[in-house]
């Protein structure tokens, strides 16, 4: 059975500093990220046991535990490539373009996506997702890994807001962790991702210049030849 695999860091521990200590960065990484990956295989495991018994009666429990595990085994695999040590600054080139279309300009995105973090209650990430349904760009809250997102929507850019993500460093001024990250976005590695999630569909219709979804015109009902009922 396929299983799901710890990723290296594409970078050393100390590279994000002073941004993101390296403590932090082996902690988050080597402690928090391996346990999902590890709760991601044991959900697994324990719904290919479910099946060889047939006895699905712990299934709730079980496609819960894979859903909060996957999703933090996704977000954090995103997160430690949408940083890099030579990041910041703002995107160039399409993604600049798509941002300043859809929320007004880079410094509202910003600040929209920004205040999508800060006012997390608890555990949880702030997101730019693709939206393929309606052909745009928007912010996601989520709540934990996997609750309050859009379905359908592509991950692209992801703020980790769980206090493992910061508190070592900032303690309970987390605002300046969401202030002192943007030293180190990958806008090269998030617009990339932008370019390849445009070409998803979820086959629900192409778009319309306005944006919302095309909708199929009715089929006609058959036409008999005259004379024939």
């Amino acid at each position: 059975m396929p299983q799901y695999v710890l990723p290296d860091l594409p970078y050393e521990y100390a590279a994000l500093e002073p941004h993101i200590s390296a403590r932090i960065m082996e902690l988050h990484h080597d402690k928090h990220h391996r346990t999902y990956v590890d709760g991601a295989n044991k959900a697994l495991e324990q719904l290919e046991e479910a099946r060889s018994g047939g006895d699905f009666s712990t299934i709730a429990a079980i496609e819960k535990a894979l859903a909060f595990n996957v999703s933090g085994h996704v977000l954090h695999s995103l997160f430690w490539n949408n940083m890099s040590p030579e990041g910041g600054g703002e995107p160039q080139g399409e993604l600049a373009d798509a941002l300043k279309r859809d929320f007004g300009s880079f410094d509202k995105f910003k600040k929209q996506i920004t205040q999508a973090a800060v006012t997390n209650m608890g555990s949880g990430w702030a997101a730019l997702v693709w939206d393929s349904l309606s052909s745009r760009l928007l912010t996601a809250q989520i709540h934990d890994h996997q609750s309050e997102t859009l379905v359908g929507s592509v991950p692209l850019m992801v703020i980790d807001a769980w206090e493992h993500a910061y508190y070592l460093q900032y303690q309970t001024e987390k605002a300046k962790f969401f202030d002192a990250i943007w030293n180190v976005w990958n806008w090269e590695d998030i617009a990339a991702r932008f370019a390849e999630a445009q070409k998803a569909t979820l086959v629900l219709g192409s778009p319309q210049g306005d944006g919302t979804p095309r909708r199929r015109a009715p089929k006609k009902s058959p036409q008999h030849p005259a004379g024939r009922a």
